[in-house]
C-alpha cells in the first residue's frame, strides 16, 4: 500500500484545510489514496476574493510572463508524468499507460496555451466614416469558475485552466469528488512554476462547492464538464445573473459500420472507442450501427475480442481495462445491462460480475446485440464498458439512427466509400465527426464540443478557447 496523501484547498497561493473525506483506489478499495477536505460556500467566498484581488495584476502582466509560467508548468508536468500518471491511475482507475498518456497530454495543453498567450490578436478595420479608424482587441474577462469531471482528472482541468490563465483571467476550480488528488497535483505544479498568489484557487468538495461557484456574484463565467442534469442547473444559475457559461455534457455516440468496411479495422475501431478507458469517456462509441451485410461477422468478431479483454488492477501492466471509478458507476453499468436484456437485447459477450483477489469496482466489458434504436440502452448514457449493436439496411437508415438521439457530441463511420464519408461529415448531427477512426480520441489544439444536449456555449480547446475566455472590445478613433 502507498501512503495516503493529505490534501488541502489552494486559496491565495496557500494550502488550507485538513483532509477528512476518503478518496479510494477503485482497483483495491482497501487503499485510501487521499484524504480531502470538504469545502463549502465560505471557502468559495475566500477563493473568489483572492482571485478578484489578483485579477488586475495578472491581467496587466506581459503575455510573456503568463506564457513562461504555463511553459514551465508544462515542462515540470512532463518530467513527472510517470509519477502523476500513476497517481491518476490509482485514483481514477485508468490503466497506467492511459494515466501516463493523459498526464503527458495535460503537459502539452499547458505548453500549447503558453504559445497562445503570445498569439492573442485583434483586427484593424476600415470604418464607414472618413477619418475614423476601428480596432478590435481581446481583453481578459475576470474570475472564472471551473467545475471539472473525474473521467479526465488532469487533462480537463488543464484545458480549462490553461486558456483562462493564458489570456489573463483568474480561476476558482472545483475538482471532481472522486479525483481531487490528481487535480491538486496540477495546481501545485502551476504554483511551483511561478503562478502568483490568488491567480488559481482550488476548492475541494461536493455539490455545494459547485453551487456556490455558480451563484457567486463575482464569478464572471463558469466552465462545466459533467452530466446533462447538473449542467442544466449550472446554465440556469449562471444565466440568472448574466454570467458566461460553457457546458460539456453527455454523449450517446454512434459508430456506423457499412458493408464495404474492412472488417478487422472496423472491429478494432469499435473496440477502442467502446471499451478502453473503461468506457468512461463522453466520446465513447456506445451505439454500433451496423449494416446488414457485415453485421453478423462484425458482432461475432467483436464479441471474441471483447471477451478476451483483460480486466484488472489499473497498475498491472497486463491490464487492458481498469475498474469503474466508483461503486455507483459500476452498478450503473450493470443496471443498464439488465435493462437491455429485459427489453430484448442479446448479451453476446460479458455481462457477468467479476471477482478479483482485491476488492474493486470492476465491470466485465459487455457487448449487447439485437437492440432496437428505441431501447434505453441506445438513448441514455451508461458511461461504462458497455456497447450495443443496431442492425440497419443501408446508409440512410444508419444515418437516421445515428442522428435520432438527444445527444450530439461525436459520431463516426467506417467505410471505404468517399461519397458516404463526405456525406456523413456534412449531415451527422454532432460537433465532431470521425471517418475510419474511433469516436473517442481528439487533438488538444482544435475545437472540442458537441451539439444538441451534449454542449452549450462556446467551444473548448485550441484557438476556439479565446471566444469564451476573452472579451472582444471594439475601439473607434478619429484623428
Amino acid at each position: 500500500m502507498t501512503a495516503t496523501i493529505e490534501l488541502s484547498h489552494w486559496i491565495n497561493g496557500e494550502r488550507r484545510g485538513a483532509g477528512t473525506v476518503e478518496s479510494l483506489n477503485p482497483s483495491d478499495t482497501r487503499e485510501v489514496v487521499a484524504l480531502a477536505p470538504e469545502g463549502g460556500a465560505a471557502e468559495v467566498d475566500e477563493a473568489v476574493a483572492a482571485a478578484s484581488a489578483a485579477f488586475d495584476g495578472w491581467a496587466g502582466a506581459s503575455p510573456e510572463v503568463r506564457s513562461d509560467v504555463l511553459d514551465r508548468a508544462g515542462t515540470l508536468l512532463m518530467e513527472r508524468r510517470e509519477a502523476v500518471g500513476r497517481l491518476l491511475s490509482r485514483e481514477e482507475g485508468k490503466t497506467l499507460a492511459e494515466g501516463i498518456g493523459e498526464t503527458a497530454r495535460a503537459a502539452r495543453i499547458l505548453k500549447y496555451f503558453a504559445g497562445e498567450a503570445l498569439r492573442l490578436h485583434g483586427q484593424n478595420l476600415a470604418s464607414t466614416r472618413p477619418g475614423v479608424e476601428v480596432q478590435t482587441y481581446r481583453q481578459p474577462v475576470g474570475v472564472f469558475g471551473q467545475i471539472t469531471p473525474w473521467n479526465f482528472p488532469i487533462a480537463i482541468p488543464a484545458w480549462k485552466a490553461a486558456p483562462a490563465l493564458a489570456f489573463g483571467n483568474t480561476v476558482v476550480m472545483k475538482p471532481a469528488s472522486h479525483t481531487p488528488a490528481t487535480a491538486e497535483a496540477l495546481v501545485a505544479i502551476l504554483h511551483e512554476a511561478g503562478l502568483p498568489k490568488g491567480v488559481l484557487n482550488l476548492v475541494i468538495g461536493g455539490g455545494r462547492v459547485g453551487q456556490a461557484i455558480v451563484d457567486h456574484k463575482d464569478v464572471a463565467g463558469v466552465s462545466f464538464t459533467g452530466s446533462q442534469g447538473v449542467g442544466a442547473g449550472v446554465a440556469a444559475g449562471a444565466a440568472a445573473r448574466q454570467a458566461r457559461v460553457q457546458l460539456e455534457m453527455g454523449g450517446k455516440n454512434p459508430l456506423i459500420v457499412l458493408d464495404d468496411a474492412d472488417l478487422d479495422r472496423a472491429v478494432n475501431i469499435a473496440l477502442d472507442g467502446s471499451f478502453f478507458a473503461t468506457g468512461q469517456r463522453c466520446t465513447a462509441s456506445s451505439r454500433l450501427i451496423v449494416q446488414d451485410g457485415i453485421h453478423d461477422r462484425f458482432v461475432s468478431a467483436l464479441a471474441e475480442k471483447v471477451a478476451a479483454l483483460r480486466v484488472g488492477n489499473a497498475l498491472d501492466p497486463d491490464t487492458q481495462v481498469g475498474p469503474a471509478v466508483s461503486e455507483a458507476q459500476r452498478e450503473t453499468s450493470y443496471r443498464y445491462i439488465d435493462i437491455a436484456a429485459s427489453e430484448g437485447g442479446r448479451v453476446v459477450a460479458g455481462g457477468g460480475r467479476l471477482n478479483r483477489q482485491a476488492p474493486g469496482w470492476y465491470v466485465e466489458p459487455t457487448l449487447i446485440a439485437d437492440t432496437d434504436p428505441a431501447m434505453r440502452i441506445n438513448n441514455e448514457e451508461v458511461f461504462g464498458p458497455v456497447a450495443s449493436t443496431i442492425r440497419v439496411k443501408d446508409y440512410e437508415e444508419a444515418l437516421a439512427v445515428a442522428n435520432g438521439v438527444e445527444f450530439g457530441l461525436s459520431a463516426g463511420i467506417v467505410t471505404r466509400s468517399l461519397k458516404h464519408a463526405r456525406d456523413f461529415q456534412r449531415r451527422a448531427k454532432a460537433g465532431m465527426t470521425m471517418v475510419n477512426l474511433a469516436t473517442a480520441g481528439v487533438d488538444y489544439h482544435v475545437p472540442f464540443g458537441g451539439t444538441k444536449a451534449s454542449s452549450y456555449g462556446p467551444r473548448e480547446q485550441g484557438f476556439a478557447a479565446a471566444d469564451f475566455f476573452t472579451l472582444t472590445k471594439t475601439s473607434y478613433s478619429a484623428g
